[in-house]
């Protein structure tokens, strides 16, 4: 294939993936607007998701019969990404941005270990190197010298590290149901976050906030245009990109989340975390490309 089809085949997916990654690594911005305007960040997840999940009703509705095929595995990927989604937005909102970020791209440890235990796909030599490389990078982020130990500091690296394990029971999940409409998927997660919040929000007896119509319309339009076009927008991506090409390109989002709390916060980053971040980063990394067709190197065998 020539360069000129190469560009027109490849330049709207890939603009696509940077939309999405940009999204989400820029999200926590208006996330803490909504908060400041007196949304919390429990409502504003609820809000934002329950009016994505809208148009998703309408797109599902073709496929409403295959909703009845693996339900048990439909409501793994519902619960997982309900739990990822509610926790990565509560983590954004108080903890530091970057940190948050390269805590939550622990998933590709997450997801390797998960598919050696439920998938039988035993990790080859590279795959084990990149499990060390992205525990060890963990380790130095979540070193604190005064507790001596490599512990979560706080509420936020708590919920930043589960949306990432949440991030990998869906991703197995979903691998369990490739013949199944990406849309259909896609509804079940909004979906997924709907009910999750929702329950939350019931179980700590929230009230409803009141606030500005403002700070309303601002969060349906986060929900209605940033959600909904971000999530297609990563549909749209993966299903038209080899799956180690798209991965590598969503790493943009820790771009986009470094350089907007740079300049948007006094968040700061140390040495140390930089460089536990940077394992992780290239972990999970080789963890995409020693997993694509292409390399003959598989990060995973299949027993």
């Amino acid at each position: 294939m020539g360069a000129n089809a190469l560009k027109t085949g490849t330049m709207g997916p890939v603009l696509l993936l940077l939309w999405a990654a940009t999204f989400w690594g820029v999200v926590w911005y208006p996330l803490r607007l909504l908060e400041a305007a007196g949304l919390s960040g429990l409502w504003t997840t609820w809000v934002i998701f329950a009016v994505a999940s809208l148009p998703g009703l309408w797109l599902v509705w073709p496929h409403r019969h295959i909703l009845r095929d693996q339900p048990g595995l439909l409501l793994l990927i519902a619960l997982a990404n309900g739990w990822l989604n509610t926790a990565f937005v509560l983590a954004v909102l108080d903890g530091n941005v970057v940190r948050v970020l390269l805590l939550f791209y622990l998933s590709p440890l997450w997801s390797t270990l998960l598919a050696w235990w439920w998938l039988g796909e035993r990790p080859s030599r590279l795959g084990l190197a990149t499990l060390a490389m992205a525990m060890a990078g963990a380790l130095l982020m979540l070193w604190n010298p005064q507790l001596g130990f490599p512990w979560p500091q706080d509420q936020a690296d708590w919920l930043a590290i589960s949306a990432g394990i949440g991030f990998s029971f869906s991703n197995v999940a979903v691998r369990r149901l490739k013949h199944m409409p990406t849309i259909v998927k896609a509804a079940v997660t909004w979906w997924g976050v709907v009910v999750v919040a929702g329950i939350w929000l019931l179980l700590i007896q929230a009230p409803m906030p009141a606030i500005s119509g403002g700070a309303w319309i601002g969060a349906v339009i986060l929900g209605g245009i940033g959600i909904f076009s971000a999530s297609l927008a990563l549909i749209y991506g993966v299903e038209k990109m080899p799956v180690h090409r798209s991965a590598v390109i969503l790493l943009f989002e820790l771009v986009a989340g470094a350089v907007s709390s740079q300049l948007l916060t006094n968040e700061i980053v140390t040495t140390i975390e930089w460089f536990g971040g940077a394992l992780i980063v290239l972990a999970a990394y080789l963890s995409v490309q020693g997993s694509s067709d292409g390399n003959p190197q598989k990060i995973i065998k299949e027993k």
